[in-house]
């Protein structure tokens, strides 16, 4: 896979001599690449209901209304066809890399914590970003159902866990609404909930599915994985899978630097509708470049994202993913300290 190195602040394209991906990218202050491949949201879940009707010409494209997002009307025809000649996710996917400094952050973490409470780390502060970001940035909370944009109802984010530090611990896999109304505390509540219940002995609604589904024989299972594809892709998916399906949300967050991985582009699900993979990497220190051309090592953690450019263009996901960016470099203006 191409890779972009760090230059000034520019705009580029890269086409590799030997491939026929070809690639985008903007860098800035803070090591932010983009990578492109052509080829190829209280106290918890709420289901909410009501949907613009949209129509289709044929089986692949939404009958009924949807429960989980609204036709997205302001997409322009170059746009509108993407889905039609790009058909999953994988082949439209786009892979950015971003190096956020932690100087700020680490800074905030440690005051935070000093005060008592709810322990922080890095991924609760990009996880409040990624909030505030969907929520002013509402082109980059879309999806593609049944080859047709839609605009999502609600901001929703899953992520997965470790029931325990071990090689055998099961991974589970949450989700939840937020507001961006919620305080950055508020979210700190909601997630130590939802995480108690995650590695208590409890089974989730997804596992109990799961358990009567994996029952029938395998020629089965695959014949229910094709309807249901198809009952998603015209708008015949019922909202209670949806609301507690974590396969359906705006965006994934895997923690990797939580077992002291380094961040990894992940693929895209075909399964469900989230159109943008994030992989948090473990802290290190680099060299980097500073603006007046000085060379210095900093703290850095790595994200790198996969993104369905159908659903928006590469520049608009990259502007808001280093507003992003700008709300975890410097949590002391964006969330605050508590009083």
């Amino acid at each position: 896979m191409p890779r972009v190195h760090k230059g000034s602040s520019r705009t580029y394209w890269h086409r590799p001599a030997s491939s026929t991906l070809t690639g985008r990218g903007t860098v800035g202050r803070g090591g932010f690449h983009i990578l492109s491949q052509s080829a190829g949201r209280s106290g918890g879940p709420t289901g909410r209901i009501a949907a613009a009707p949209a129509f289709c010409l044929n089986g692949s494209m939404s009958l009924f209304p949807r429960p989980d997002g609204t036709r997205a009307r302001d997409v322009p025809a170059s746009r509108q066809i993407m889905p039609f000649i790009m058909r999953t996710r994988n082949e439209s996917a786009v892979y950015f890399q971003q190096q956020i400094r932690m100087e700020k952050a680490l800074a905030f973490m440690e005051q935070w914590n000093a005060r008592g409470g709810h322990k922080i780390t890095f991924f609760h502060l990009f996880l409040f970003a990624a909030i505030q970001v969907l929520h002013t940035r509402p082109r980059l909370n879309r999806f593609v159902a049944g080859s047709r944009i839609y605009q999502r109802k609600g901001i929703w984010l899953s992520y997965s866990a470790k029931k325990s530090l071990s090689d055998d611990a099961p991974i589970v896999v949450l989700k939840r609404e937020f507001t961006p109304e919620h305080t950055f505390g508020q979210m700190l509540d909601f997630l130590k909930s939802d995480l108690n219940r995650g590695r208590s002995n409890e089974k989730s609604s997804v596992d109990k599915e799961l358990s009567v589904i994996l029952a029938f024989p395998a020629f089965m299972v695959r014949w229910m994985m094709k309807f249901q594809q198809w009952a998603d892709g015209v708008g015949l998916m019922p909202a209670l899978f949806m609301r507690h399906d974590p396969m359906f949300a705006s965006m994934f967050i895997a923690n990797l630097g939580s077992i002291k991985l380094q961040s990894a582009y992940h693929h895209l699900y075909e399964y469900g509708n989230i159109p943008i993979f994030a992989a948090i990497g473990r802290l290190e220190r680099v060299p980097l470049v500073n603006e007046d051309g000085t060379l210095t090592t900093h703290q850095i953690c790595e994200v790198k994202y996969s993104f369905d450019e159908r659903i928006e263009d590469g520049l608009y996901c990259a502007s808001s993913l280093d507003r992003l960016r700008a709300v975890v470099e410097d949590p002391f203006t964006h969330v605050g300290l508590p009083e």
